[in-house]
C-alpha cells in the first residue's frame, strides 16, 4: 500500500475512534433529511418500494422497473436479461442482494444476475452517487435488491402463513406459480419459499414467433432467524435460481440477446444460468449506546453451462461495521472484503482461472447540520490483488470519497448536489473467454476510477412533487474483460443528461411521469448497442405510472415507455427508431375473501413491434436484434392464508 493510501486509512481509523468516543444517543437514521426518500430521489436514488414491486406484476427483471425512465433492462429470455443505470451496464455498479455482493455473469451475451422478483421487498439504485458504506467497486452507483422476510408477510398477531399464486399468459402460453410458508414463534422466524415458470417462445407485435424466449425459470429461496430478546438478529438466507431452455446458437456459441445472427446458421439448444447464494447476517436492532454493529458473510455464484460458453464466477465476501450515533447524526464506520474469482469450466486444455481480493475501510457521515442543510459525506480505502490464470500478481490501492448536501432554499423549494470519486481497482476478465482459445498472456494490468457529479432541484406543495437533476458520470480506465493477451486493454466511458419528475399523489391513487436524457460515450464516441461490459445508448426515455383505488375491491393502473429516436450512433449502424409501449392492469379483491387477490393484466396494450432501448445489436445490420413480446393478456390469482 503506498504512503497516501497508508495515511487515508490510519485517517479513517481515527475518524471511527472519534465518533466512538463522542457516540451518544441512538439517532433514527431516517429523521436525517439528506436520507429522507425525497432527497435521495433527487440525488439519483430510486428506491422501487413493495407497493410498486407488486403493481408491476414483475416476473423478470426486464418488467422490475417499469416506468422508471433512468432504469433499463434488456429483453429476452432470464438468461439474457441485464440492468442499465443511465445507459450504463451493472457490471459497473456494485450489485447486492440482502446486502451481499454478487459478482458478473460469466459470458457476455448472458445476463448478471438472474431473479425472480417475486419474493422483493424493495430495490434501491443509486445512479452515481454511491456512498462509502455501499460496498467497494461502485463506479457507476449501485443496485440493492432486499428480500422479504417473515415478518414482512405475517398479519399482526399471526405466527404461521402462507401465499400461493398462479399467473397464466395469453402470449407464449406463460404459466407462473409461486408457493411460499412462513412463520414466527418464540424470537424464531422461518421463509420457505419457491417459483417456477414454464411457456412457449412468445409472439411480437407483427404475430412473429421471436425463438428462444420461451420461459423456463425454477427459484428455491429459504429463510431463517433468530430475534433476541434484547433486539440482537442473527439471519441466514438461500437460494438457487436457474433459466435453463432452449436458445439460439451461432457456432456453439449462445446468443440469447439476440434473435438470429444472418451470416452464420442459428440452431437451438439447451443453455443454463443459474445463481447459488448463501448470506449470514447478525444485526442489533435495538442498539444501546455507542454499539449499533452490523456483521455479513455472503457467498454466491453464477454459472453459464452453454456448450461452447461454460463459465462460472464465485464471490466470498464480507463486512463488519458499526453506526456510532453522534449530536446530529449517524456516522457509519467498517470494513468489507472480498474474494472473486472467475472460471473457464470448459475442457479447453488452456482454460484458466483469476482472482481478485480486495479489502476495504470505510466511514460514511450522515448529519443534520441546521435546520435547512443536511450532509452526508464519507471516504473508502480499498486493496486490491489480481492473480492472472498464469499465477502472475498484480497489486494496487485507492481512496474513494462522495459528499451529498440537501439545502432547504425555501420551505418548497430545495437544492442538491453531490460528487462522488471511486476507485474502481482491476476486473476480471470473462469466465468463458479464460484460456478458451489459447493460453493467457498478461500484460501490465491497470485500475479504473469514476468521477460523478449531480445538482439538481425539487419542489413540494401538498400532493405534488417535482424535480429536475443534471448528472455526469465519467470512468477512466474502465478494464476490457475481453483481454487476456498482452497489454491491458481499457476504455474511457461517459453518460451525462438529465432525470425530470413530475408527481401528483391523491387520497385515492397516484400519477407519475419521469423523463431522463442519458448520452452515452465512449473513448469520446457514441457508444455502440453491442458495447458489452459497458453501456448502450438510450438517449430520451419518458416513464409514466399511476394506480387509482376506485373502490376497496378495485384498483386500476398502468405504466407506460416512451423512447424518443437516437441519431447520434457508431458509423454503419442505422439511427434507434422511437417507440411507445402502454402496460393496464386491474386487481380485485371480493369482499367475503379478503386474503384473495384476483388480477388482469394487458401487457402492449397496442400490440406495438419494438425493440427495447437497452437490448443488445439494435441498429446493428450484422444482428437481428430481440423484438418485445406483443399484446399479452395476464391473469392472476394470490392468495394469502
Amino acid at each position: 500500500m503506498n504512503n497516501h493510501a497508508r495515511a487515508l486509512l490510519l485517517a479513517s481509523v481515527s475518524a471511527l475512534a472519534a465518533g466512538a468516543a463522542a457516540a451518544q444517543d441512538v439517532v433514527d437514521l431516517e429523521a436525517i433529511r439528506v436520507e429522507s426518500d425525497a432527497a435521495q430521489d433527487t440525488l439519483g436514488n430510486v428506491e422501487i418500494s413493495t407497493e410498486e414491486i407488486e403493481e408491476r406484476n414483475a416476473a423478470s427483471t426486464d418488467e422490475l422497473f417499469a416506468g422508471q425512465s433512468e432504469i433499463l433492462a434488456t429483453g429476452g429470455s432470464v438468461i439474457a436479461q441485464k440492468v442499465l443505470v443511465h445507459g450504463l451496464e451493472e457490471s459497473n455498479l456494485a450489485v447486492t442482494i440482502d446486502g451481499a455482493r454478487q459478482n458478473k455473469g460469466a459470458f457476455h451475451h448472458t445476463g448478471n444476475v438472474p431473479l425472480d422478483p417475486f419474493l422483493l421487498k424493495s430495490v434501491n439504485v443509486s445512479s452515481g452517487l454511491a456512498p462509502a458504506d455501499a460496498g467497494p467497486g461502485a463506479l457507476a452507483g449501485i443496485i440493492a435488491y432486499e428480500t422479504k422476510d417473515a415478518r414482512d408477510l405475517l398479519d399482526p398477531g399471526q405466527t404461521v402463513g402462507g401465499f400461493t399464486g398462479l399467473t397464466y399468459g395469453s402470449n407464449g402460453g406463460t404459466f407462473r406459480r409461486s408457493a411460499a410458508i412462513y412463520g414466527a414463534q418464540g424470537g424464531f422466524e422461518y421463509l420457505l419459499a419457491y417459483s417456477r415458470q414454464t411457456g412457449d417462445d412468445y409472439e411480437n407485435g407483427d404475430g412473429h414467433v421471436v425463438g428462444g424466449t420461451e420461459p423456463d425459470l425454477e427459484d428455491a429461496f429459504v429463510k431463517l432467524a433468530y430475534n433476541t430478546d434484547s433486539g440482537k438478529r442473527f439471519e441466514f438466507s438461500a437460494e438457487h435460481i436457474t433459466d435453463k431452455g432452449q436458445r439460439p446458437f451461432q457456432g456453439g456459441f449462445p446468443r440469447p440477446d439476440f434473435e438470429d445472427v444472418p451470416a452464420r446458421a442459428t440452431t437451438y439448444l439447451v443453455a443454463e444460468t443459474s445463481r447459488t447464494s448463501y448470506s449470514f447476517t447478525y444485526t442489533d436492532e435495538n442498539p444501546q449506546g455507542i454499539w449499533a454493529p452490523t456483521v455479513q458473510l455472503a457467498w454466491n455464484e453464477q454459472l453459464v453451462d452453454a456448450e461452447s460458453a461454460q463459465g462460472r464466477n464465485r464471490s466470498l465476501s464480507g463486512k463488519a461495521e458499526n453506526k456510532f450515533s453522534l449530536g446530529s447524526g449517524v456516522l457509519t464506520a467498517g470494513v468489507d472484503f472480498f474474494q472473486e474469482t472467475a472460471t473457464n469450466t470448459g475442457t479447453s486444455a488452456t482454460a484458466g482461472e483469476e482472482e481478485l481480493s480486495n479489502i476495504g475501510l470505510y466511514a460514511q457521515m450522515r448529519q443534520d447540520v441546521s435546520p435547512r442543510v443536511s450532509l452526508s459525506y464519507g471516504m473508502r480505502v480499498d486493496s486490491q490483488t489480481f492473480t492472472g490464470a498464469t499465477g502472475e500478481e498484480w497489486s494496487a490501492s485507492g481512496v474513494s470519497v462522495n459528499a451529498a448536501a440537501d439545502v432547504m432554499l425555501t420551505d418548497r423549494l430545495t437544492l442538491n448536489l453531490g460528487a462522488a470519486s471511486v476507485w474502481g481497482g482491476y476486473e476480471l476478465n470473462e469466465a468463458a473467454l479464460l484460456g478458451l482459445r489459447g493460453a493467457p498472456a498478461y500484460g501490465e494490468q491497470i485500475t479504473s476510477r469514476s468521477m460523478n457529479y449531480r445538482i439538481g432541484l425539487r419542489y413540494e406543495q401538498g400532493p405534488w412533487q417535482a424535480g429536475f437533476a443534471l448528472f455526469h458520470t465519467e470512468i477512466k480506465d474502465a478494464n476490457d474483460p475481453f483481454t487476456t493477451t498482452g497489454e491491458a486493454a481499457a476504455y474511457d466511458v461517459t453518460s451525462q443528461g438529465f432525470d425530470a419528475k413530475l408527481r401528483y399523489t391523491g387520497t385515492r391513487g397516484y400519477i407519475e411521469g419521469n423523463w431522463t436524457l442519458a448520452d452515452v460515450q465512449v473513448d469520446e464516441g457514441p457508444v455502440a448497442t453491442t458495447s458489452y461490459y459497458v453501456g448502450r445508448p438510450v438517449g430520451h426515455i419518458i416513464g409514466i405510472s399511476g394506480a387509482y383505488d376506485v373502490t376497496d375491491q378495485w384498483t386500476f393502473g398502468g405504466t407506460a415507455e416512451i423512447a424518443l429516436e437516437v441519431d447520434d450512433v457508431p458509423a454503419g449502424n442505422d439511427p434507434l427508431e422511437s417507440y411507445e409501449v402502454v402496460n393496464l392492469w386491474a386487481t380485485y379483491t371480493p369482499p367475503a375473501y379478503s386474503n384473495l387477490t384476483v388480477r388482469f393484466d394487458v401487457k402492449n396494450l397496442f400490440d406495438t413491434t419494438y425493440s427495447g432501448r437497452g437490448n443488445d445489436g439494435v441498429g446493428f445490420s450484422a444482428v437481428e436484434p430481440l423484438t418485445e413480446p406483443g399484446r399479452s393478456f395476464l391473469v392472476s390469482a394470490n392468495m394469502k392464508f
